[in-house]
């Protein structure tokens, strides 16, 4: 029988679980990790946005992943190669988890080329919050009243940023709020694997996914000639990909999880700062009222958890 996602028995925790026990260094460790990876991630967000202005969009995306597919080849060769076989108990959750992860790449970024950057990771910082709920909603984790009313301050936070209708609400918010969705269905489908299913291997599924969908979709969009400029800036944003792919997957091997996570909003910071140094962007106030409360509904589920999970 499914748990019912209100449940006043919350903090019952099976017996068979038994929570790992981190050092203050390792959590430092984590945290450290969880900031290095949202910054490189947000780095690469900002060079796609800036390059995208002058280069056809899907080329782009096929360059930069061509890099990134390279890259994840060289590190998982150190780590003893790739195992891309599948069992057939993982061929299911790894096609839900690549329309996810293709899905949410071109949305995400067709919104980034259009929207200021700062504008869309506040959007995208309600992530953790759609994650939890979906979750409760198909998986049937229990969600008590005060995470339930942490998702509600979130989405008004969400309301608050898109402002539906009234001329802020474009097109690129739709998409943006897309790209959310789709996350989420990545992310769900990435529980359904059993651990013989290594970090390395759905990496470069996804990595050759995105980047196939997108030299599909740019024939008909075009290529032209990049600029050395514009060839370097692509292979940088490869790296940085690459990069924060990698270091946020040993963030989850590092550190208490309730501890680290609140660091992943170092990325709305970096973001709101790039956006001023690099595009001349400055969120408006109800942008600025809509993150705060976000983040903070966001850190307060987290919070939360821990406190369950030590309860």
């Amino acid at each position: 029988m499914r748990t019912p996602i209100l449940s006043p028995n919350r903090k019952v925790r099976p017996a068979a679980i038994q929570p790992k026990t981190h050092s203050h260094g390792d959590n430092l460790r984590g945290a450290m990790l969880m900031c290095v990876a949202m910054v490189f991630f947000t780095l690469n967000d900002t060079v796609m946005k800036f390059v995208t202005q002058d280069l056809p969009l899907y080329q782009s995306i096929t360059i930069r992943g061509g890099v990134v597919m390279l890259g994840l080849i060289f590190l998982t060769l150190r780590e003893g190669g790739l195992r891309l076989r599948l069992p057939r108990r993982a061929v299911l959750p790894m096609a839900l988890r690549l329309v996810g992860e293709v899905g949410s790449t071109i949305l995400f970024l067709n919104a980034l080329k259009h929207m200021a950057i700062g504008d869309l990771s506040a959007i995208m910082q309600s992530l953790p919050l759609a994650v939890m709920l979906a979750a409760a909603l198909f998986f049937g984790e229990s969600l008590g009243w005060r995470r339930i009313l942490a998702v509600l301050v979130g989405l008004a936070g969400v309301l608050m940023i898109l402002r539906p209708g009234t001329s802020a609400f474009t097109v690129w918010s739709a998409l943006g709020l897309g790209s959310v969705a789709l996350v989420v269905l990545r992310d769900l489908a990435t529980r359904m694997f059993s651990r013989e299913i290594s970090s390395s291997t759905i990496a470069f599924y996804a990595a050759v996914s995105v980047t196939l969908s997108a030299a599909l979709l740019s024939i008909e969009e075009g290529w032209q000639r990049p600029t050395v400029e514009q060839a370097a800036l692509l292979v940088l944003a490869g790296a940085f990909l690459t990069v924060g792919y990698m270091t946020v997957v040993a963030t989850m091997r590092v550190g208490e999880i309730s501890f680290v996570a609140p660091f992943r909003y170092v990325s709305l910071v970096v973001a709101i700062l790039l956006g001023l140094v690099v595009f001349g962007e400055w969120p408006d106030l109800w942008t600025w009222i809509g993150a705060g409360l976000i983040v903070s509904a966001g850190i307060y589920s987290i919070w939360r958890e821990g406190q369950l999970r030590e309860g």
